[in-house]
């Protein structure tokens, strides 16, 4: 079976998915925005109501399709096989996979060659409604992972084998399980990207402002290659596809990572100038239509909305681009003889942390926000565990977190000897992770996250020896 492609194989044609899917994102923030305004878009709205999303409220069109056919607010985008997403209560950390198919193998099973598509793309999307912040975590294609049931392969393969072998969920559950496992933060939504209509969107949006660090020639699609010289300069539709799926400079894909998160911020800046919302109102019909079908995707357009609201209130600054890039990997070769990169799984979870978090490896409370408030809204199951090798020392802490309002679910002993108190994450329940580790003086570096879908709490308190010898309890 042909795992994969080398590493330097000669160049595919592909898709920067999270662009697109942003787009579709902020061509529902112009439609909303002009709503609030006066009622221009009546061809493509016909009434609206709140959210159903609990948090800030929010105007919701209702988005008919090209047959005329209302888009239900709470149903999937699209029809689609895929995973069932996992539950968001609007105001939580939300995090969605995006996926760009390999453009040879899609175009390959669109014709009856193959049967199933690699992922040529996976980029992390992460928005914390809270403090406003937004996160782009770039995964390489040809990261040496273990895909579950499988064994070790290249990351892009996840997808293939979850289409080929028909699992629940398909190729999306079992690239999202995948990531899950290897980023270890919890997915909410899935985009996944089969063609689209990218070059003509940036036309409808005249272009967009890319400045280009270095010389580089980009092959565009059909025609001949394109030189760019340094410097801002606004490209075209078919260009800056090829800008963003350049794979052949120094660094190969880490670069090409870096420029598709340019181009993605780039339409975002070309999307909310003010003098693109009358050119989108108009064009938003086609533009919709053209964009949604080349999408999968778990999200509804309850959920689109609520997004693309968030994203458009936050600041620039706020917004962190993450890429696995070289010091975070050595270069190897599989046992097959493919070129594929080995993870330093302590360097990834630092670029994790930058990206997921507002400060330390599992964020400070939102600004403005009290932290017991907060811990107390996710409600989270924590566990005390003794590893300090003092008896009694766990029973005394659990009733010392409960006097002070945690939900202690367990009590025990650790799996060995703590030195130093570690604060375990299992899921995404960061502010009672921050709280913990502020009443217990516990440093980021001994905060770990360990996401696991099937364990029994939320959160483990391993006890060291620092705590029992400065906290010793009556």
């Amino acid at each position: 079976m042909d795992r994969s492609q080398p590493h330097m194989a000669k160049p595919r044609r592909t898709i920067d998915t999270l662009t697109i899917v942003l787009a579709v994102l902020f061509i529902v923030v112009a439609i909303v925005a002009a709503i609030v305004a006066e009622n221009l878009v009546s061809n493509i709205v016909k009434s609206w109501n709140t959210t159903t999303i609990p948090g800030a409220q929010i105007v919701q069109p209702t988005v008919v399709n090209a047959e005329g056919t209302p888009i239900a607010p709470d149903v999937p985008l699209q029809a689609v096989s895929g995973p069932a997403a996992q539950p968001w209560d609007g105001t939580s950390r939300v995090t969605i996979l995006i996926m760009g198919l390999d453009y040879s193998d899609w175009r390959a099973q669109t014709q009856g060659w193959t049967e199933a598509s690699r992922t040529d793309s996976m980029i992390l999307l992460t928005v914390d409604p809270l403090s406003k912040t937004a996160g782009m975590l770039s995964i390489p294609r040809d990261m040496w992972v273990n895909i579950p049931n499988y064994g070790n392969y290249k990351i892009n393969q996840a997808f293939y084998f979850g289409e080929l072998n028909k699992l629940p969920g398909g190729g999306p559950g079992l690239a999202i399980d995948t990531v899950e496992k290897f980023i270890g933060v919890p997915i909410n939504y899935y985009a996944q990207i089969d063609f689209s209509a990218f070059s003509d969107f940036i036309d409808a949006l005249g272009g967009i402002e890319i400045d280009v660090p270095n010389e580089i020639t980009v092959g565009v699609m059909f025609k001949p290659e394109v030189t760019l010289q340094p410097g801002k300069q606004i490209l075209n539709g078919e260009v800056a596809l090829a800008y963003a799926r350049a794979r052949y400079t120094e660094l190969g894909d880490f670069d090409r990572a870096a420029r598709q998160q340019q181009v993605i911020l780039g339409i975002r800046n070309r999307i909310l100038q003010l003098d693109m919302l009358p050119n989108l109102i108009a064009k938003a019909p086609l533009l919709f239509q053209k964009l949604s079908s080349g999408i999968k995707t778990n999200l509804t357009l309850d959920q689109v909305i609520h997004l693309a609201v968030l994203a458009a209130q936050i600041n620039p600054d706020n917004i962190k681009k993450g890429i696995i890039g070289p010091n975070e990997v050595t270069f190897a070769k599989s046992p097959d003889g493919l070129d594929i990169l080995v993870p330093f799984p302590d360097r990834i979870r630092l670029i994790r942390d930058q990206v997921f978090t507002s400060g330390g490896p599992v964020g400070p409370a939102a600004v403005g926000k009290d932290p017991k408030a907060l811990a107390d809204a996710e409600n989270a199951r924590v566990a005390v565990l003794n590893g300090s090798g003092v008896g009694g020392i766990a029973s005394k802490t659990s009733s010392y977190l409960k006097d002070q309002g945690l939900n202690i679910t367990q009590e025990g002993n650790a799996d060995r000897f703590y030195q130093d108190t570690t604060i375990i994450l299992y899921s995404g329940k960061p502010y009672t992770a921050a709280l913990l580790a502020t009443m217990m003086n516990v440093p980021n570096g001994r905060i770990l996250n360990q996401y696991s879908p099937d364990a029994t709490t939320d959160i483990a308190i391993m006890l060291g020896q620092d705590w029992a010898r400065t906290n010793p309890m009556p």
